[in-house]
């Protein structure tokens, strides 16, 4: 499973009176994923799901769709007296492609616009809902419920995103925590994977925090239907999300939610 959380010593100031104490913190540490002998990227993550972790990411950046594209996958720990680095190691099948080179945006000078990074995702591999499937805005609340329950490590560090995958009935399937909201996104996708549960037509992914072009790409590169955030999206997710159908609700809290992409898929109470 890995540490998640750990201790640290701090001055706690409570009506301008000070006192030492020590206090649950989420744990931060690199991991690097190396694929067929070859580095092909270090994260920060919270430990804990790593192989699920490699798992989703190697969805989203290559040609992995089934477990069995995946030849042999281990997780190997850092001796603790050395300054190594926690690592996934992963051969895939003969026939699959592995993880493809990514142009990632700098900075708003560097050239690139939102049309161009747009364009460069070719679209999900598979249909993201059935015709006939909806969003149920009435069990939106439910979910975001069990998401927070499931949250232990932010419980004690309030420092951890969650993502949380739902089946088509809108039951929670699995949550994940993690100090990046994409780390928590792919060891939900990763386990998916690792279940063959790839394409996640009808399904919905409920997350902690606001909602970025790549945790857009992720959804719709996992084949999900829905994505439901605590926060708000970005201008380019949204602009992602619609392009591509993926049904995108934000701010969800209580009985009121902004649908941002898909709400002609919503059934049920719509705030207006």
């Amino acid at each position: 499973m890995g540490v998640t959380t750990s201790r640290r010593g701090i001055v706690r100031l409570i009506d301008g009176a000070s006192a030492q104490v020590t206090d649950a913190v989420a744990v931060e540490a690199p991991l690097t994923i190396v694929v067929d002998r070859e580095v092909v990227i270090t994260t920060m993550r919270t430990p804990g799901h790593d192989l699920e972790l490699a798992a989703g990411w190697l969805v989203n950046e290559s040609a992995v769709r089934r477990s069995t594209d995946i030849g042999t996958m281990g997780a190997f720990a850092s001796h603790p007296d050395s300054d190594g680095v926690d690592t996934v190691r992963v051969s895939l099948a003969a026939d699959v492609a592995g993880p493809r080179a990514r142009a990632f945006v700098t900075s708003s000078a560097c050239g690139v616009c939102s049309a161009d990074v747009l364009a460069a995702f070719a679209g999900p591999d598979a249909p993201l809902h059935s015709p006939d499937w909806t969003l149920s805005a009435d069990a939106i609340p439910g979910l975001l419920d069990a998401m927070r329950s499931s949250q232990r490590a932010f419980e004690r560090t309030g420092a951890l995103h969650a993502a949380t995958l739902a089946d088509p009935a809108m039951q929670p399937l699995w949550t994940r925590e993690d100090v990046g909201r994409h780390n928590a996104v792919d060891k939900v996708v990763g386990r998916a994977l690792i279940e063959d549960a790839l394409p996640l037509t009808d399904h919905t992914l409920a997350v902690s925090g606001r909602l970025s072009y790549e945790i857009v790409h992720k959804a719709l590169t996992a084949g999900i239907a829905a994505v439901v955030a605590v926060s708000g999206p970005t201008s380019l997710a949204i602009d992602l999300a619609r392009a591509h159908g993926l049904v995108v609700v934000g701010f969800a809290r209580g009985d009121r939610v902004n649908v941002y992409s898909g709400h002609d898929r919503i059934a049920g109470r719509v705030p207006a």
